[in-house]
């Protein structure tokens, strides 16, 4: 038989068959809220896995299993399906095409998982069941399929969007120059963060997402410390710190850039020492002190400031790390000491020119013996453990609900996952002491890092808070999830939660 003939045959028979209907659509939801649940795994006895779409919904059309009673074993991270007597955590579901089965799982994060906000397919499932979709464009926006860290500011009465390695649809490899975008505040026609975010990339002549920095170097060129001031001549400006880097742990090159609105583009402003002790990295927010304006570096720790003034922040040597170490000191793991009085007790300080200290660089003193437990700074513990949490990336902001800085971060090194527990935590000051904290997201495998807390969405006086973060297989031995891999995923987190109490 020709493959003409063959082709024609098979369509005639599946003409009148339940295959070429309505997909069965399942729509897996909190058990609290009844709202649909994001990267939900819904998995048949034949290993075969679906994931569900921002809405929570999943359009199954297996054209063999059309109108069968199907098994789905139901998995997800910070998300719990009752277990049967056998210990088997799903559901058996009858897949009739054009029906829908609601399935109710129940949250153990603290966080509430909202959707994805970066990526291919954020509403396939709910597009193809012909549900409402709140995106202007649901299925791709940019024709961008994976972003990592996000860094957002207001603009000019818009929201300012800019992330690090850009993936496409049209080859493997995209691009690596920062890629940006704009939204519109919810107070000025844009989407309540509770339902999303409409994103309008700065694209090329292909329509695919481009380069913000355009700089002639080889190499990822990756984007922090946001700052808005006024330059010698009083027009605001916004500024931030480009670094060139050859690979993740090797920089190029650094340098302070300056934003060029009409062109959508990032412009040289100058040039920055690379083996400067400190630089304006992470998410900076606006301090008084004494009267005098700083902007402090949180990386995820607020442990570098220099104040916001137009010459300040081109001066390496204005720049102050709170710091143990003697001032002037850069940081080498092997032979770092610490300041110390007459008394002997350590000199912990702002202190200009001088290397900043984390939890990492802490937890190394102490261990080659040059700071003793006791005396540490920062010495961050689970609240319900006394274990100590060592905080890798994140974002820090004064809140009105709480009356204190509170701090979202994932943590380095963690369990179950490496990079992918978000706790939050709080202190009366910028500078800490920050004492205690509370485990909010967690992961089995994946990494969740950077996770960047976006103010301009704290609804209800600040007890409503908005949080997301880079979903990813990186840096984990775990599977990548299809659509969601290398992407960010909003979570909203209630301050009043009473396991947010840390005392």
């Amino acid at each position: 038989m020709r493959l003409s003939t063959l082709r024609s045959t098979i369509l005639l028979c599946l003409a009148g068959s339940p295959i070429l209907a309505a997909p069965f659509g399942i729509h897996v939801v909190d058990e609290t809220t009844g709202r649909g649940v994001p990267l939900i795994e819904l998995k048949t006895t034949a290993s075969v896995s679906y994931w569900t779409d921002s809405g929570g919904w999943i359009a199954f059309d297996e054209p063999g299993l059309a109108g069968q009673e199907v098994y789905f074993a139901i998995a997800g991270d910070g998300y719990e399906y009752p277990a049967d007597g056998f210990g088997l955590r799903g559901v058996r579901l009858k897949a009739e095409p054009g029906k829908e089965a609601e399935v109710r799982i129940k949250r153990l994060n603290v966080a509430e998982r909202l959707y994805r906000i970066t990526g291919e397919g954020i509403y396939r499932d709910s597009v193809l069941l012909e549900k409402e979709a709140p995106l202007k464009q649901p299925l791709i926006n940019g024709l961008v399929v994976g972003q990592d860290s996000t860094q957002a500011v207001v603009w000019n009465d818009r929201v300012l969007w800019f992330w690090g390695d850009t993936g496409r649809v049209a080859y493997p490899l995209g691009h690596f120059g920062t890629a940006g975008a704009t939204s519109e505040l919810p107070s000025r026609g844009g989407l309540d963060p509770d339902r999303g975010v409409d994103l309008a990339y700065f694209v090329d002549a292909s329509g695919f997402s481009r380069p913000t920095i355009p700089t002639p170097e080889q190499g990822m060129k990756w984007l922090d410390g946001l700052m808005m001031l006024p330059d010698a001549s009083g027009t605001r400006r916004l500024v931030g710190r480009c670094a060139v880097m050859k690979s993740l742990g090797e920089m190029i090159d650094q340098r302070l850039m300056q934003w060029d609105d009409e062109a959508g583009r990032w412009q040289d402003l100058a040039a920055f020492d690379k083996d400067a002790p400190l630089a304006p990295v992470g998410h900076p927010i606006e301090v008084t002190v004494e009267g005098v304006r700083y902007f402090y570096f949180t990386a995820p720790y607020p442990n570098a400031r220099v104040r916001a003034d137009w010459a300040a922040i081109q001066d390496p040597a204005a720049y102050e790390g709170y710091t143990c170490l003697p001032p002037g000191s850069r940081w080498d793991e092997a032979t770092a000491t610490v300041e110390r009085d007459r008394d002997g007790k350590v000199v912990w300080g702002w202190k200009s020119g001088t290397a900043a200290i984390d939890g990492a660089r802490e937890g190394a003193l102490i261990k080659r013996g040059e700071l003793k437990p006791e005396e540490r700074w920062l010495g961050l513990t689970d609240v319900e453990t006394g274990r100590d949490v060592l905080l890798w990336g994140g974002s820090v902001a004064w809140n009105d609900y709480r009356k204190k800085y509170v701090m979202i971060a994932n943590e380095g090194f963690g369990k179950p996952s490496f990079l992918g527990e978000v706790w939050f935590t709080e202190a009366p000051r910028p500078e800490g002491p920050w004492r205690r904290a509370r485990r909010i997201v967690t992961h089995a495998k994946h990494s969740f890092y950077n996770p960047i807390h976006h103010t301009f969405f704290d609804q209800e006086g600040g007890r409503i808070i908005y949080f997301e973060g880079t979903y990813t297989d990186t840096f984990s031995d775990a599977q990548p999830t299809p659509r969601y891999n290398y992407n960010q995923v909003m979570y909203r987190l209630d301050l009043s939660d009473p396991r947010l109490v840390l005392e």
